[in-house]
């Protein structure tokens, strides 16, 4: 008889250790389960504007070669904007005065951003992701959400990594990339007239890392055309804080403005800043990537102070 009671002490011993080991796994599954919710919340909505989007390009009869390089790659622009007319996709959503586009358009320029702070921000892009990564072709790193592509799904970084986080990053990084998206809406606040107090970031505003491997959810398919303001309402300015060089780090993975007859498009180049006006007035795509490694910024902007988000605060 006293083995087998002490074969149900042991038994009570190992049921009573996965009773406290159950709640912590649970947490983090929870956690794992929110910032999953979150994102595909977000893919599953720019997966159906994109069908919109292909649908105004169509009825547009873009056709889908590049006849302008906007931006060459070996070109340093200290400035080059172009106004287009606005949409009517700021009619359906409460305006701003002083803010909301009345003046619309896309700008490229590679003199606020130095190279050598680009591969600063681009270091915290690949710690950040060695945490993680899709298993498709394009990873999403969130400072602010703490949103992490892992696999097929997202977790919270912040949580699921705990006090590993302050070992990854440094208060320095922090500080750059709060200092980087400062400038970015310097820029942009300058080329529109407007006053960038009037700006408020918002979400999702995130690092993007692609590469050629082949998608495995609607999440990494980044290449369909879309609308920003269509595909998340709280946009009126989109930019981009290229991190890598086309050419160089990466094949394909140009960013194309689609237009009636015309397409335009932005070669990639460590540190040059796009930005525009996020209505239909500029309908855009990423090509797919062929071959390396692609490394991004998307910062967002909206006139909306409901809208507004933080800048992210080191953990």
């Amino acid at each position: 008889m006293a083995p087998q009671r002490r074969g149900a002490t042991k038994a009570s011993e190992r049921s009573g250790t996965a009773e406290r080991r159950r709640p912590s796994s649970t947490k983090r599954d929870q956690e794992s389960r929110e910032a999953q919710r979150m994102w595909l919340r977000t893919a599953g909505l720019g997966a159906s504007m994109a069908l919109s989007a292909f649908l105004l390009w169509s009825s547009l009869g873009a056709d889908d070669s590049i006849t302008e390089v906007l931006a060459p790659r070996a070109e340093v622009l200290a400035g080059r904007f172009i106004e287009v007319p606005c949409s009517e996709d700021y009619d359906s959503h409460r305006r701003f005065e002083g803010c909301t586009p009345r003046k619309c358009g896309r700008g490229v320029t590679d003199v606020v951003i130095t190279r050598e702070e680009a591969e600063q921000i681009r270091s915290i892009a690949e710690k950040g992701l060695s945490l993680g990564g899709s298993d498709g072709g394009a990873s999403i790193l969130d400072l602010h959400s703490g949103a992490l592509s892992v696999g097929k799904h997202f977790v919270n970084l912040y949580r699921y990594f705990g006090d590993k986080i302050q070992s990854i990053f440094s208060e320095e990084d922090f500080q750059l990339y709060r200092d980087v998206r400062r400038r970015v809406q310097l820029t942009i606040a300058e080329a529109f007239g407007i006053s960038s107090s009037s700006l408020y970031l918002t979400k999702p505003t995130f690092f993007s890392r692609i590469n050629s491997t082949e998608a495995q959810t609607a999440h990494d398919e980044y290449w369909h055309a879309h609308v920003d303001k269509v595909t998340y309402g709280s946009f009126d300015y989109t930019s981009l804080l290229y991190l890598s060089d086309y050419q160089e780090d990466f094949g394909g993975g140009r960013f194309v403005f689609m237009e009636e007859g015309a397409n335009r498009t932005v070669e990639p180049r460590a540190g040059r800043v796009s930005f525009f006006t996020s209505g239909s007035e500029n309908l855009h795509r990423v090509e797919k990537v062929r071959w390396g490694t692609r490394y991004a910024i998307t910062i967002a902007f909206s006139c909306n102070p409901d809208h507004g988000i933080a800048d992210p605060a080191f953990p």
